[in-house]
């Protein structure tokens, strides 16, 4: 067995790296490197690969998605205050390792291995590594269930975070789905979905190889013109959403809303077995509750369609529940070199915890289900 590691995954056969990645779309060879080799996760960016590969003699056994960050953007699981706290203390937070996929909050296997103890050696190969690089810290972003108990065997700390996805209770059509909501939700999302037709607005789905060079044009000027009016920077480019629509059509569903015969708006889903995630989106034009309809109502009437069992809506947003997506928890796993922070952050993640779990139970009571 041996540990290597390389900053691209030209490198990488597709076909070696897919058979320890499976059938996530996150984790497929050509989603990581379109990331890399159009310019939205390189060093230039801040996401320097540092991408670590197990070889059992010539056979690639396990794999790792690993970056080095000069920063905390694009991460969605937010240590800034640890940052801070470094710097006021006159230490150096960054560079740090990162085990993640740029720009996705999605949960997914980070130790990329069939067997556990190919993880193990991953995990040991990654804190060797944090080490040999002289990096502070190293961060395991919404890992896998697998990966947890091996992370914790090699000393990471857990971090628990949230966020809100819909299940499919089996449902025959939206009508249904909203039948199962106390009245004063389902009443608001009705009220919500009347404004948008009343609008002029209405939508289409467009699945895989049907996406067209236009439409993608269309969805990067959008997601460009959002990014820019929240007066912030857009991660992913036109080139990006080419390259990927060209390689796994089959997992991605651009939902287009038009007015007047007109496109206004899109959002982004990309879908995998039995699950969908609403990941980017953006308008040209500006209409209320545009946003819910085209991010929340059309992905959930989407999966009902299609009978996919999760619609994933992405980080945050308890405003999310009076729409029918429930908290779910998710975890992060971190490894600090200095022992006076480690020891430090292990009583803060301790407290988060327990507000955490308070919180939850405070969510679990605004449940917007009709009571069983």
């Amino acid at each position: 067995m041996k540990l290597q590691v390389v900053s691209s995954l030209a490198d990488v056969a597709p076909e070696d790296w897919n058979r320890l990645a499976g059938h996530d779309p996150f984790l497929q060879h050509a989603f990581l490197h379109a990331l890399h080799e159009t310019g939205c996760a390189c060093p230039e960016t801040g996401w320097a690969p540092q991408y670590l590969l197990l070889y059992d003699r010539d056979t690639l056994a396990g794999a790792m998605p690993l970056y080095l960050k000069s920063h905390s953007y694009g991460e969605y699981v937010f240590d800034w205050a640890w940052a801070d706290a470094y710097h006021r203390h006159g230490l150096e937070y960054y560079p740090k390792l990162l085990a993640a996929v740029p720009f996705t909050p999605v949960v997914g296997a980070r130790l990329l291995a069939h067997e556990p103890e190919h993880r193990d050696l991953l995990a040991a190969g990654a804190l060797e590594l944090a080490k040999q690089t002289q990096t502070g810290s190293l961060h395991v972003l919404f890992p896998a269930e697998a990966d947890l108990e091996c992370l914790r065997r090699h000393g990471f700390m857990l971090r628990q975070g949230r966020q809100f996805h819909w299940r499919n209770e089996g449902y025959a059509d939206f009508d249904d789905f909203l039948a199962r909501l106390s009245h004063d939700k389902r009443k608001k999302i009705r009220q919500e979905r009347r404004k948008v037709r009343e609008s002029g607005i209405s939508f289409r789905w467009l699945e895989g190889n049907a996406i067209s060079e236009e439409n993608w044009s269309f969805f990067a000027r959008c997601y460009r013109q959002t990014y820019r009016e929240h007066h912030s920077s857009p991660y992913l480019n036109l080139e990006f959403f080419r390259r990927i629509g060209a390689a796994m059509p089959e997992n991605l569903v651009l939902i287009v809303a038009h007015r007047e015969n007109r496109a206004i708006a899109a959002s982004l889903l990309v879908r995998d077995g039995d699950r969908v995630c609403g990941r980017h989106w953006g308008a040209v034009e500006h209409h209320p509750l545009l946003h819910f309809e085209a991010c929340y109502y059309q992905g959930i009437e989407y999966a009902i369609a299609r009978g996919l069992k999760i619609f994933e809506g992405g980080t945050q947003g308890e405003h999310k529940m009076a729409r029918g997506l429930l908290p779910v928890a998710t975890q992060s796993a971190h490894w600090l070199a200095h022992p006076e922070f480690a020891s430090a952050v292990e009583k803060f993640l301790g407290r988060e915890s327990e507000l955490m779990e308070q919180h939850g139970r405070e969510l679990a009571a605004r449940n917007p289900f009709k009571a069983v």
